[in-house]
C-alpha cells in the first residue's frame, strides 16, 4: 500500500476558544500546533484562521500571517487552505487564500444541512471555485459529505477543472450528512475514480474508528481539532500532535509506513514541473 499521509486540521471553523482552551487560535498558536503536528507526522495542515476577535474569516491577509507564521517555525508540511470557511460565508470570502497560490485547497463538492443550519455548496459555485483554483495552479481536494457529492466533483473532472491524481475527502458523521458507517466508506472509496487518492475525516468519536478502516483499507486519514477534541470518552485531547502521534503509531503497528510532506507531495501531484 501507499504510505500513510496524516492531515492535521487544527481548528475548524465551528469550536470557539471559549469552550476548548487548547484550541490555536492567534498566528503563534496555530503556528506552534502546525509545527508540533508537522513534527508528529502530519504531512499536510488544514488551515482555517480566525479574526482578532476569535471568530472564523476567509480574509486573505489573515490567512498569510498565518501561513508565515506557520513557515518561520521551520515546519515544512503542506498548507492545504481552507475554501468552506463557515456556514453563511458568500463565494468571494471563501476563494480570498485561493489568491495566495498555495499548493493545496479543499472544495466542497455539495451542500447539506450542517447541524441546525445549511451549509451551501450550488454547482456554480463549485465550479467558480475550481476555476480559481486552476487559474492559480492549485490542487483541490474534494470534500464528501455524501455519495451525491462525488457526481459533482466528477462533473468538475470532466470539465478540465482537476488534474490527475485526484483527491477525496470523506467526511463522515456530520449532522445532516452521510453516517459514519464502514460500510459507507467502503462505498465511498469504491465509487471515485481508479488510481485516485482518499481519505477520511471522521467526526467525534469516529475519528479513531475510521481512521483504523482507513489506513487498512488504503486510504489517509485526517485528525484534529476541526473533527475532535477528545482523545477517548470522557478525555480532551491535549494537542492535535497527540491524536496524529496515535495514528503514527497504529499505521506503523499494521505495517504501513507514515508518508513525510515530500512523499505526499508525489502522491498528490503536487511536485511542480522546473
Amino acid at each position: 500500500m501507499k504510505k500513510l499521509i496524516i492531515t492535521a486540521a487544527i481548528q475548524g471553523a465551528e469550536i470557539l476558544k471559549a469552550d476548548f482552551s487548547p484550541l490555536p487560535i492567534t498566528p503563534d498558536e496555530v503556528a506552534r500546533e502546525a509545527y508540533d503536528a508537522w513534527n508528529a507526522g502530519a504531512a499536510i495542515i488544514h488551515l482555517h484562521v480566525r479574526d482578532h476577535n476569535g471568530l472564523p474569516t476567509q480574509d486573505k491577509d489573515a490567512f498569510k500571517e498565518n501561513i508565515d507564521a506557520i513557515t518561520a517555525t521551520g515546519c515544512k508540511a503542506i498548507i492545504q487552505v481552507s475554501t468552506g470557511g463557515a456556514v453563511g460565508m458568500t463565494a468571494v470570502e471563501r476563494m480570498q487564500p485561493v489568491t495566495l497560490n498555495p499548493e493545496y485547497a479543499s472544495l466542497n463538492a455539495g451542500s447539506l444541512n450542517f447541524g441546525d443550519a445549511t451549509f451551501i455548496n450550488p454547482p456554480d459555485l463549485i465550479r467558480g471555485l475550481a476555476l480559481s483554483m486552476k487559474q492559480h495552479n492549485v490542487k483541490p481536494e474534494f470534500e464528501i459529505y455524501e455519495e451525491g457529492h462525488i457526481h459533482n466533483a466528477l462533473a468538475i473532472i470532466n470539465e478540465g477543472l482537476a488534474d490527475a491524481p485526484f483527491s477525496f475527502q470523506f467526511v463522515l458523521g456530520v449532522p445532516g450528512g452521510m453516517s459514519p458507517n464502514p460500510k459507507n466508506l467502503l462505498l465511498l472509496s469504491e465509487a471515485v475514480p481508479r488510481k485516485s487518492n482518499w481519505g477520511v475525516a471522521g467526526i467525534g468519536r469516529h475519528q479513531l474508528r475510521l481512521g483504523m478502516i482507513s489506513i487498512l483499507l488504503g486510504g489517509n486519514v485526517r485528525v484534529g481539532f476541526e473533527d475532535n477534541i477528545y482523545y477517548r470518552k470522557g478525555e480532551h485531547a491535549k494537542s492535535n500532535a497527540q491524536l496524529v502521534a496515535r495514528m503514527v503509531r497504529l499505521s506503523e503497528e499494521m505495517g504501513r509506513p507514515i508518508a513525510s510532506e515530500d512523499d505526499a507531495r508525489g502522491i498528490l501531484g503536487l511536485l511542480k514541473e522546473e
